[in-house]
């Protein structure tokens, strides 16, 4: 399968979540993927050549902690009463999946790092209502980055576009805005270590929580 090929659409979501100044929920627990709800969907459609073909923001209402703290809301531009008329992640799923369409056999969604697939994974298997993207392969843009160019350490997102002589535009950490700005990062990547990279999603995998625990320090985020 060609997922690569010069016209072969993309997929890039990047997820916003509760989330605390303290790094502590409010139950006291340590913020981590298991207590962190998703807030946002940023979904960008692009091209990997960096043509974005479309890009919208699905907000979900949180359940577990429906109150946003005045951090998350500063951190994400993301205000109380957005989320609070908001869906559920059960219908954003429908509505994201509205919004895709029927996506060609070669379709492909990326994220800048892990922590989104997992998320999305974990959230799907507790409701039993997996968007459609999560079905097809997915790319971590963040790890095909750093092996372009070879940065280990500063491969956050902003400083991704700083290494490019890029600025950021829009809200750092509002979703479709960070999702749009990864669309400007296509264009740099080794489009040729893809295929290796690619991960595919098996329902089911409960696994996966083994992996987000490796990924709640990640989290936490440095906020990047």
């Amino acid at each position: 399968m060609d997922y690569f090929s010069d016209h072969s659409p993309l997929l890039v979501i990047d997820l916003e979540a509760t989330c605390w100044e303290s790094r502590h929920a409010p139950s006291g627990q340590p913020q981590s993927i298991h207590n962190m709800e998703i807030i946002e969907f940023g979904c960008a459609l692009a091209t990997r050549d960096g043509t974005l073909l479309d890009s919208k923001s699905f907000l979900v209402r949180p359940v577990r902690h429906p109150h946003l703290s005045g951090f998350c809301t500063k951190l994400t531009g993301i205000s109380q009463t957005m989320v609070d008329a908001a869906p559920g992640f059960t219908v954003v799923c429908q509505e994201i999946n509205a919004w895709l369409g029927s996506p060609a056999k070669e379709f492909i969604w990326c994220s800048w790092g892990d922590y989104d697939r997992l998320h999305i994974q974990a959230k799907s298997e507790q409701y039993n209502s997996p968007p459609v993207f999560l079905t097809y392969p997915h790319l971590n843009l963040k790890q095909i980055w750093r092996r372009t160019t070879g940065q280990k350490k500063k491969n956050g997102l902003a400083h991704a576009l700083a290494f490019h002589e890029l600025e950021f535009e829009g809200h750092h950490h509002r979703g479709v805005d960070d999702a749009r700005n990864i669309v400007r990062l296509l264009p740099f990547m080794d489009w040729s270590l893809g295929t290796e990279l690619v991960t595919q999603w098996q329902s089911g995998r409960l696994d996966a929580l083994n992996e987000l625990s490796a990924l709640d320090q990640e989290l936490g985020l440095g906020y990047d």
